[in-house]
């Protein structure tokens, strides 16, 4: 058990049986009245961001989340497999649960996936991804102002904004926390 006065972020707790991350906390004494613990925390499953204080000698259990680093194999029409290297144990994810990160991955690379009591939650892709460029708009001769960008299609299916001077068939770096485009390859 953690105490609300224990509060960090990045820290897991329950609430109800749903797991949830502590996103920005303050620690509050007000002139008159209690001390609290203003908290902004996101449920691990859905998203959701919610604000509340609490009191700091509130009790609440930690969530036991763990992460795995598993291969990113295939992609049926409905479900995405992984599979854990150590194990060779497959896990079937539905497009909720990825689609953040599949817009950045290939099949056989790596990603982190986060489980809660043995259920897969969320899938992260790596920071950063080198993906081939395969459509792309051709750069307007005399447009030299700076930071003028165009679309670009990578291998995955997503839109990128790359500088001008990018071609069809370069590989490209990107950010996959930004979406944006860092270098050539």
């Amino acid at each position: 058990m953690i105490t609300a006065g224990d509060f960090r972020k990045g820290m897991t707790f329950e609430i109800d049986g749903q797991p949830y991350l502590i996103v920005d906390f303050q620690h509050v004494k007000p002139g008159k009245g209690a001390a609290f613990v203003r908290t902004t925390y996101r449920n691990l499953k859905t998203g959701t961001i919610r604000e509340e204080a609490f009191n700091p000698s509130d009790k609440f259990p930690k969530a036991s989340i763990e992460t795995k680093e598993m291969q990113y194999l295939y992609h049926d029409g409905e479900l995405y497999y992984f599979m854990d290297n150590d194990t060779f144990d497959q896990v079937p994810l539905n497009e909720e649960q990825v689609e953040e990160a599949i817009k950045w991955v290939k099949e056989n690379e790596m990603v982190t996936i986060r489980f809660y009591n043995g259920s897969a939650f969320q899938v992260e892709a790596p920071n950063f991804v080198e993906l081939e460029v395969i459509e792309a708009e051709p750069g307007v001769k005399g447009n030299t102002a700076s930071n003028v960008t165009k679309n670009a299609v990578v291998e995955t299916g997503t839109v990128v904004h790359v500088p001008l001077f990018i071609e069809q068939g370069e590989k490209i770096k990107i950010d996959t926390r930004t979406g944006e485009y860092m270098s050539r390859v």
